[in-house]
């Protein structure tokens, strides 16, 4: 074998696990969901300046509203409902599509919540950019209310 052919067979194998490498990254890449933030920093946006707030959407349903809920915070219906969706895009049709929005429910565990998903979908499919959904495990109760975080029970 020359040296030729051995420097080929080197390169064909640096190229072949490059793209390689590529390929099985993409699907990560492809699958990079919402951009969460956390009770914490959440409240922590809230103690700054108006100027930094983002519009924070509860996209649950009406009775976790009224019970407790983000101050500042609208409620536009539970997303899984076509009714809370009309409303949600009803309530952003004419806001810039860079413009801060937070959605949140907290009927239930993060993983069986039937409305974030929906609501982050729609804004996503109307252009919308700076969307992030509140991560929330357990519940509204214990991941927001329970650890002291402000909280509203106005209707």
């Amino acid at each position: 074998m020359t040296i030729c052919h051995m420097h080929r067979n080197k390169l064909v194998t640096v190229v072949f696990a490059l793209i390689l490498a590529a390929a099985m990254t993409m699907p990560l890449l492809a699958q990079s969901g919402p951009q969460l933030i956390q009770p914490a920093e959440l409240a922590k946006v809230l103690q700054g300046s108006s100027a930094q707030k983002p519009l924070i959407i509860q996209v649950g349903f009406r009775t976790l509203y009224e019970q407790a809920h983000i101050p500042g915070s609208e409620y536009v219906g539970p997303s899984s409902q076509a009714e809370g969706i009309q409303e949600l895009h009803k309530r952003v049709q004419g806001l810039p599509r860079n413009r801060s929005i937070v959605l949140y429910c907290g009927c239930c565990p993060w993983s069986h919540c039937p409305n974030v998903q929906p609501a982050y979908h729609e804004l996503q499919g109307m252009g919308f950019r700076n969307v992030k959904l509140l991560y929330i495990a357990n519940n509204f109760g214990a991941d927001w209310v329970d650890k002291g975080y402000p909280v509203s029970k106005d209707k």
